[in-house]
């Protein structure tokens, strides 16, 4: 796509960036096939292509409507259209540019900034956010619908898993994150115990926090290189003593991890250490591929069951599209013993998206509800999924539970 930039944005990091993303564009369309908010809405301007044009109008110094903002706000950055896309356009980059400069240009009204500030203030810190699940829990009848729906069936206590202790030699370190702690402490137990199984020592470290997603993803670029630097600092220090690898159990944060290296690139003081961060995060998936055998011997043990537990998979969309993670985590469910569940539609978001499903409540509960009906039609027992975000939002809308894959597994082998 053909593009002159406006002087104020040409000769900078953000516009040589968004002009290369540009020309990779053919405006072929094959976008809007697999875009979820067109599919609802049939605007052009509600699918990859048509935000396209609108970030190419504010690149080229075109006036910044609220109408342009409206459109940009309702992409999910679920990345459907970058695995469709037969250009290689790396379309959530130039939306999060674009973003950047419509909020530069057009400030938020008062109600949206103020809903913006205490997400980014109180989401991200665990020891904020914990006690107001607890809360929330008590005061759920006399919430809005839009948060009641974010608390967990039964508000469970924040655990840290225990510092490392000697038990094996290999040692992988985890990610707590920030509220996956408090809405459900007992992931990154599981995958604890599992690797335990597998002779390596799963641990936490307490100084970190936060991956920086979610005050990225609000335009708040400043304090989410801080949320990462600050993880950098904690992590080093057992990557240089031996730890192999930072096994992120959310994989919503493990694209922001595996990103750490391309956003701290100008960061003289970080950027080396973002770049080997960024290629020794791993999904579980990975290590348990990596441990196959010793895995395979484990769950060969588990005594046959009379009649398998039926399970229906939620691929979230950083999972799929983001990690480029296809088919992996379902071979393992099924080695389990578990039978998975035919899922429609199975590429389509299911409305979470972070703070989506807190900003846009009505394109998320639609969304959800059209994923919750693929994933009941098959009659499964249970919901698995890859990511916090996808596990609370669809089990609020849920009469089935929603676990993480991981807890599947460690309760196989159980």
């Amino acid at each position: 796509m053909d593009t002159r930039l406006a002087d104020f944005v040409r000769d900078t990091p953000d516009g040589q960036e968004a002009a290369a993303i540009l020309r990779a564009c053919v405006h072929c369309g094959f976008c809007t096939a697999t875009c979820p908010t067109y599919q609802l809405l049939g605007d052009e301007l509600d699918g990859p292509r048509g935000r396209i044009y609108l970030i190419k109008q504010v690149l080229e110094g075109h006036p910044v409507s609220e109408k342009t903002r409206l459109h940009l706000d309702r992409c999910l950055t679920c990345r459907a259209c970058e695995t469709t896309c037969p250009s290689g356009v790396n379309y959530v980059h130039l939306l999060d540019i674009g973003r950047r400069l419509v909020d530069e240009k057009l400030p938020r009204p008062l109600a949206q900034s103020v809903l913006r500030g205490l997400l980014r203030a109180t989401l991200p810190r665990p020891a904020i956010f914990a006690p107001a699940v607890k809360l929330g829990s008590l005061l759920r009848p006399f919430l809005p619908a839009s948060l009641a729906d974010k608390l967990p069936p039964e508000s469970s206590p924040a655990t840290r898993l225990r510092p490392p202790g000697g038990r094996h030699r290999r040692r992988m370190l985890g990610l707590a994150g920030c509220v996956q702690t408090a809405l459900a402490p007992n992931i990154n137990a599981a995958a604890a115990r599992l690797l335990d199984r597998l002779g390596i020592e799963f641990f936490e470290e307490r100084n970190a926090g936060c991956c920086g997603a979610l005050r990225f993803h609000l335009n708040d670029l400043a304090a989410a290189k801080k949320d990462m630097c600050r993880n950098i600092d904690a992590w080093w220090p057992h990557l240089e003593a031996g730890a192999e690898a930072i096994v992120v159990t959310a994989s919503g944060c493990a694209v922001q991890v595996r990103d750490y290296g391309r956003l701290l690139a100008d960061d003289a003081a970080y950027a080396d250490k973002a770049a080997k961060i960024s290629a020794l995060c791993r999904d579980p998936s990975d290590v348990l591929l990596a441990e196959s055998e010793a895995l395979s011997a484990l769950l060969g043990a588990i005594a046959a069951k009379e009649k398998p537990r039926k399970v229906a998979f939620h691929s979230p969309c950083t999972l799929q599209h983001g990690l480029q993670i296809r088919g992996v985590i379902e071979g393992l469910l099924r080695a389990a013993g578990y039978e998975l569940t035919p899922v429609s539609d199975a590429h389509l978001c299911c409305g979470s998206a972070g703070t989506y499903s807190l900003l846009q409540p009505a394109l998320s509960q639609r969304l959800r509800q059209n994923k919750l009906a693929a994933l009941h039609d098959g009659l499964p027992t249970v919901i698995a999924t890859a990511n916090i975000g996808c596990l609370s939002h669809l089990q609020a809308g849920s009469v089935l539970p929603v676990q993480h894959w991981i807890e599947l597994l460690d309760e196989a082998l159980s």
